[in-house]
């Protein structure tokens, strides 16, 4: 009977141990088509579906948690996140803890952006002091010497949608603003309200990467990353939320 008791016992635990979510960080600046937050939940965009993918593929349940992205590093050293996405290693350069990149899955490209309908290209050197709307937490390397000069001042909102949405009703002349989300924002626009871009501030290659813990299906996850953007899943997902795949030309050159 007790071994009768041990099997089953040892069943249910594998059987636990094949459920454990595999988690997920969800920065709460992200705005569309990154992902939709409501009610404190991802629901849709870009990165919901590839994280949803993901887990399914390495067969785990998914599990999120939406966190401010100052706080998203700090929960992956304490074990409370397993995998953080949208992420470059030039954004972390001071980064502790034990963990295993993907190759580059994404392609993201900032831009200053104007409301003037008749905007044309500047230089940021030519720009008078001013406030510039930013995501508060993001870095912007071109754009920091201007700041820490004190030349340029940020005007930080939460989200990336709220920074478009300061510009549009005219609290600056000019944000920072990734190009997908520009795009989206753009679409419920007029053809004289879109807000254009004024000067590509940085284009980059972004990934993900996970905690080297082996209690992580570690070596799984970013086989299936691979498989996932080598297969064309990856751009599929963002083309369906955008209409189109900007591929950087040398993200594979990179080490």
């Amino acid at each position: 009977m007790y071994w009768i008791w041990a099997a089953l016992m040892l069943l249910s635990s594998d059987s636990i141990a094949a459920q454990t979510p595999l988690r997920f960080a969800i920065s709460d600046s992200w705005a569309m088509p990154m992902v939709q937050i409501d009610q404190g939940k991802p629901t849709q965009g870009i990165l919901h579906d590839m994280m949803v993918s993901l887990a399914t593929q390495v067969g785990h349940p998914v599990e999120f948690h939406v966190m401010a992205r100052a706080r998203v590093q700090t929960a992956m050293e304490h074990g409370d996140i397993d995998v953080r996405c949208y992420a470059a290693q030039s954004w972390l350069p001071n980064q502790s803890g034990d963990y295993i990149w993907s190759i580059p899955l994404l392609f993201q490209r900032d831009w200053l952006v104007s409301a003037n309908a008749h905007a044309t290209p500047v230089t940021l050197e030519s720009l008078a002091p001013q406030n510039i709307g930013a995501v508060l937490n993001y870095t912007y390397p071109s754009l920091q010497p201007l700041f820490d000069s004190g030349h340029l001042y940020r005007d930080d909102a939460r989200s990336q949608e709220q920074v478009l949405e300061k510009l549009l009703a005219g609290r600056y002349r000019y944000a920072v603003s990734n190009q997908w989300s520009l795009d989206w924002f753009n679409q419920k626009l007029s053809a004289e309200q879109r807000l254009q871009g004024v000067a590509i501030l940085q284009e980059q290659s972004v990934g993900c990467y996970v905690r080297n813990d082996p209690k992580l299906p570690v070596q799984r996850i970013l086989r299936t990353l691979l498989k996932m953007k080598m297969s064309g899943e990856i751009d599929a997902i963002i083309q369906l939320y955008t209409g189109s795949v900007e591929q950087d030309p040398d993200a594979f050159a990179q080490p």
